[in-house]
């Protein structure tokens, strides 16, 4: 009897395959492998080829792959190159959560985190980017909400969603803290007021008037006003006076000033600019410095003037 014809008992499949009695027991009860005859004590017997399929399961097992997927597989109901591509996929998004998770570690270390934190930033990471793309989305509905999509100014509503498809393969503790600042932020009713006065500020101004160019250059503003900040000049003083009378008509009416002052402050907003700086960092964008400060000291000067 050579190989060909001999049949094996399972402990001697188990030293021919060096897997144990157990699992080829399992395996077989399971019909992942089958035998091809029983002793006359009734044994199961298995013959060359079940060594090489038992080779084959073994394989497969050890790439991840579960028995109903390798039963699958050895009835040819599936070919071993889909199965491999299918697990590829899977293994890749296993890959991606781990890199993430690793990357929140290192920010709750780097941060000292509490245990609430810790917490927050588990619950993100374990979010898809569906799911974090939704927490925006649903963000951006409530406050544009009854705004007409055509109307000038609404396309930020759609700058506002833009995420990335997901965070990168690598992300770093800025972009896990971004995340993490980002869903905190938009999940905030103040915020969210305050970003949807803002949105219907600019529709009924839109709908109300046509548009005009300021009377100002905002390049100015963040020049002279940017300097005059930087510089410690206050808005009240004579000063700041010469420098607002740079960057607006020295003849600009009281009353013209207030209204400015009062519309420059319903589009002004620290925690909005960080919502963009948040979503800039999460896209991979260079950072840009806040333009706020500039704007808070020329409102300050244009109503100090119109007193």
């Amino acid at each position: 009897m050579n190989d060909r014809t001999e049949l094996f008992t399972i402990g001697e499949l188990a030293r021919r395959t060096g897997l144990s009695v157990r699992t080829i027991r399992f395996w077989s009860d399971v019909d992942v492998i089958t035998p091809t005859a029983r002793s006359a004590g009734g044994y199961r017997l298995y013959d060359a080829a079940a060594v090489a399929r038992l080779d084959l399961v073994r394989t497969l097992r050890d790439l991840g792959l579960d028995l109903d997927t390798v039963r699958r597989i050895l009835s040819r109901q599936e070919t071993v190159a889909d199965v491999a591509r299918a697990h590829v996929r899977a293994l890749d998004a296993e890959i991606r959560t781990l890199q993430i998770r690793r990357a929140v570690l290192r920010s709750i270390a780097e941060r000292n985190s509490t245990t609430e934190e810790l917490k927050i930033m588990n619950d993100l990471a374990r979010l898809s980017a569906r799911e974090r793309q939704r927490i925006i989305d649903e963000f951006v509905d409530r406050t544009f909400a009854g705004i007409d999509p055509g109307a000038p100014g609404a396309g930020i509503a759609q700058a506002m969603r833009q995420l990335p498809a997901d965070l990168p393969a690598e992300p770093t503790t800025e972009q896990v803290d971004a995340w993490l600042e980002l869903a905190e932020l938009v999940s905030d009713t103040d915020f969210q007021q305050r970003v949807r006065q803002m949105a219907l500020a600019g529709a009924a101004g839109a709908a109300g008037a046509a548009e005009s160019p300021p009377p100002y250059d905002p390049a100015q503003v963040t020049e002279q006003a940017g300097a005059a900040l930087r510089d410690g000049v206050a808005p009240d003083s004579a000063q700041g006076r010469a420098v607002l009378d740079r960057i607006i008509d020295p003849a600009m009416p009281a009353e013209e000033r207030t209204r400015l002052a009062d519309q420059m402050e319903t589009f002004t907003d620290r925690r909005v600019e960080r919502y963009w700086q948040l979503i800039g960092v999460l896209n991979g964008r260079p950072p840009f410095p806040s333009a706020v400060p500039a704007w808070e000291w020329l409102i300050a000067a244009l109503r100090a003037s119109a007193r």
